[in-house]
């Protein structure tokens, strides 16, 4: 196929519908995903969070969310240790970084132009590393939600007395 070919394949209304519509869905899971992590952030109390929720947002613009999604895996790592240590909840060690980690270097890596075969690999690495990442943080804001019931029933409690 020559180029010029490939370039006709390439402008069919339905290959550009299709690659508009790809981009589109990937745009919203980014913007749920932000949301998640904007949610989480606004949990924990100001003096214990590194970014404010709605620097989250960054996490959903294409490019920049290559670099941004570094950030949020330590900032939001250690806005979570500092809010688990002042309420006193025992989890584990650096919560969320690992995956965060992962799922950074991944997406990084999905953006390199690599052979089809790698870069098919790549992505489904990616959304299996999204999935779990996300999923992990979904974890850690029922967490902090679960202990904000539990202290206001203390705080019913304490003024019943």
């Amino acid at each position: 196929m020559t180029q010029e070919e490939l370039i006709k394949e390439l402008s069919k209304p339905e290959v550009i519908y299709t690659a508009m519509g790809i981009v589109a869905i990937r745009i919203i899971v980014w913007l749920l995903f932000a949301n998640t992590i904007r949610k989480t952030l606004k949990l924990v109390a100001k003096e214990n969070r590194l970014m404010t929720p709605n620097q989250s947002w960054l996490a959903a613009i294409p490019l920049v969310n290559i670099y941004w999604n570094f950030q949020v895996a330590s900032r939001l790592r250690d806005s979570l240790i500092n809010e688990f240590y002042d309420r006193k909840i025992a989890v584990e060690e650096n919560p969320t970084f690992r995956k965060g980690s992962l799922y950074a270097w991944i997406y990084l890596a999905t953006n390199i132009p690599l052979p089809l075969s790698i870069s098919g690999v790549l992505i489904i690495m990616h959304f299996v590393t999204l999935a779990n990442y996300w999923f992990e943080i979904n974890a850690n804001r029922r967490i902090l939600e679960e202990h904000n019931k539990f202290r206001e029933k203390e705080v019913i409690v304490d003024h019943e007395n």
